[in-house]
């Protein structure tokens, strides 16, 4: 059953997002087509590109993505209170670098000040709108490929597919799930060489720093600027709530088992942060692996996925097994 975008969508409940886009008929329209042997790998580039575009004008932050040959991942977070705080020409330039023309024509009317202070809350609304966010990436990488492609119609399958990340453990599997997503698939044996996914870019800049200032603490190395940063003391904004160190590991760890199709134990290093997002294991496993047949339109803990799913549609949502065989019962 299709669920409204808005009753998927509550930044009282959560601010992260895992977002999930395929190109119609799951073609190779990113990649290259097994069928005619053309190679559209480029336009991978073309979707970071306008990612990393729209994070400097939305109040939304990236996470983690992974470009794939025919879709796209991405855990997003949405910074209300960012928005909140934005000036109104903040606003006002920030929709006119995406929508010039609309702002020339809005201009032309001559409205009253009345009218542009009503146009900019609708503006401001739009801009920590996740809906907003997904259209603005994708209706241009849908363009441009038609026109290289001299053709018309869908590019996209559909529209997007969102799930709520109800609470950390969400997040970081969600995350991982994302990251590992072109070694899952055979494409990468390493994140390291794991092109176009977030995790790749992290290793990237955190190894051209290093080489810069060997011996620094890999905690207070520089990060991505377009991504969202882990925990560091050199971050004034909102960060994701663990050492890039840890999440390196545990992704690393993830890959080596999901690779040897095992479901052995986590390394002893790595138990403190399972721990703390009270997950077994084993459970950690399911949940990368299981992210999107598992869930639904959440991701979470039983008691969250219940809570979710009696607030907005009086059921109890797809996923609420999984919970149970993934988290400690005294979460």
């Amino acid at each position: 059953m299709t669920i409204a975008r808005s009753i998927k969508v509550d930044l009282s409940v959560t601010p992260y997002y895992h977002c999930l886009a395929r190109c119609v008929r799951r073609t190779y329209l990113c990649g290259q087509d097994i069928e005619t042997g053309k190679d559209f790998s480029h336009r991978k580039q073309w979707i970071v590109g306008r990612l990393k575009q729209l994070v400097s004008l939305f109040a939304i932050k990236v996470c983690a993505y992974a470009i794939m040959n025919n879709h796209y991942h991405l855990v997003l977070y949405i910074n209300e209170s960012k928005a909140r705080a934005w000036q109104d020409k903040d606003i006002f330039e920030r929709w006119e670098a995406l929508f010039p023309n609309d702002i020339r024509q809005f201009m032309n009317k001559m409205p009253n000040n009345t009218e542009i202070q009503s146009k900019l809350l609708i503006w401001r609304e739009r801009l920590i709108s996740l809906s907003w966010f997904m259209k603005c990436l994708n209706e241009p990488i849908a363009r441009s490929s038609n026109l290289e492609d001299d053709c018309t119609g869908r590019f996209w399958e559909g529209r997007f597919k969102s799930q709520a990340l109800l609470d950390e453990g969400a997040v970081l599997s969600a995350m991982a799930y994302v990251d590992l997503n072109p070694i899952r698939a055979q494409i990468a044996n390493t994140p390291e060489s794991s092109e176009f996914t977030s995790i790749y870019e992290r290793i990237q800049v955190l190894a051209k720093n290093l080489k810069k200032k060997p011996f620094q603490n890999i905690e207070n190395v520089k990060q991505p600027k377009k991504l969202m940063p882990f925990h560091s003391a050199n971050e004034k904004e909102a960060t994701i709530n663990f050492k890039l160190s840890d999440y390196l590991k545990l992704v690393d760890t993830t890959g080596r088992i999901i690779l040897q199709n095992k479901r052995g134990a986590i390394p002893e290093d790595l138990t403190p942060i399972l721990f703390r997002l009270r997950l077994t294991p084993n459970g950690w496993l399911e949940m990368v692996k299981g992210l999107e047949k598992g869930f639904f339109y959440a991701i979470g803990h039983e008691a969250r996925l219940r809570s979710f799913g009696i607030r907005y549609t009086n059921r109890v949502p797809k996923g609420v097994t999984k919970a149970k065989c993934c988290y400690l019962k005294t979460a």
